[in-house]
């Protein structure tokens, strides 16, 4: 494997940005250090995990304070950025741009997010940079979000599926409840090797109805918010993702209402819920005591909702 150290690059005033706030209360006991991540290209149902990084960038102060060399890790005929043409010349070129950044949470506690397109090759090597800088940052807790569809309903509650490197780190009710073989990403990756180095480690997935799961779904943003806040401490604000999930909640309900095959799986979905909570005292997704709906009951009505969302600028 290549030197992971020229991977990526330290910015010169990156301690800084993690120093305590002045007014912050002497304490002998420092708060657990947080790096919460996401890479952009692997599963995200309802673009639940890049909604919930975009909104802690918008609604915190955030400062760069690491980069990496996306040049050797991304294939950009696979994913080719975008340049704007202005008549008679190029104009601007998107540049990708994978990054940890510095932020303080509403009690001005300082944490790290790492975000940005997941890498195309070199998985071990980013991983081994990505554990060179919790070592460099002295994180104490990393968090990976992200979410998968689901054959769930709207109307309930989000539900997540949790992960770690230890027992301890999560809580029964949020484990999945059987082995899988699954595709592989680099944040697994990460997760597997910081266990393995002895870091503690973690990842977050929501449930998102999977008939919602081409269209932003803030609902699940939110749940994963809230749960990176009881599993770290961390105060995160949810405000705007809680207003915005009200509001195509709303929309959702109409769509649904007018449609009769849609209402008649989102039933079927709610009958399926309600009953593996009865059992068990939670959803499960390996429950089958009812038939699974398929993409296909919704309906010609439920896509071109789906199509809709999306053209007014919901997905």
């Amino acid at each position: 494997m290549l030197d992971p150290t020229e991977l990526y690059q330290v910015e010169e005033d990156a301690e800084a940005a993690l120093a305590p706030a002045e007014d912050a209360p002497l304490s002998e006991e420092p708060e657990p250090r947080v790096l919460l991540h996401h890479l952009g290209g692997y599963i995200d149902a309802g673009h639940a995990g890049r909604l919930a990084m975009d909104h802690l960038l918008t609604a915190l102060p955030s400062t760069i304070v690491a980069t990496f060399d996306v040049d050797q890790l991304l294939d950009y005929r696979s994913r080719r950025p975008t340049m704007t043409f202005d008549r008679d010349h190029w104009a601007d070129y998107d540049e990708p741009l994978l990054a940890v950044y510095a932020l303080r949470d509403l009690a001005g506690t300082p944490f790290l997010l790492l975000t940005g397109p997941e890498p195309d090759s070199q998985w071990e090597r980013f991983a081994a940079a990505v554990g060179e800088l919790i070592e460099h940052f002295a994180v104490d807790m990393t968090v990976g979000l992200h979410a998968i569809p689901m054959a769930v309903p709207h109307t309930r509650p989000a539900g997540v599926t949790a992960h770690g490197t230890r027992p301890g780190l999560i809580s029964n009710s949020d484990q999945w409840s059987n082995t899988a073989e699954l595709p592989g990403s680099a944040s697994a990756l990460l997760e597997l090797r910081l266990g393995q180095s002895g870091h503690d480690a973690m990842g977050l997935a929501a449930h998102v109805p999977h008939y919602l799961a081409e269209t932003e779904y803030p609902q699940a943003a939110r749940t994963l918010l809230d749960h990176v806040s009881v599993s770290t401490g961390l105060l995160l604000p949810t405000d705007a993702l809680t207003e915005a999930a009200e509001e195509i909640s709303a929309d959702i309900e109409r769509k649904v209402a007018s449609s009769e095959q849609a209402s008649r799986v989102v039933r079927a979905l709610e009958r399926r819920y309600d009953s593996t909570v009865r059992a068990e005292g939670r959803p499960s997704l390996l429950a089958d005591d009812q038939p699974l709906p398929t993409a296909d009951e919704l309906g010609a009505e439920a896509e071109a909702f789906l199509a809709e969302q999306e053209e007014h600028g919901t997905s």
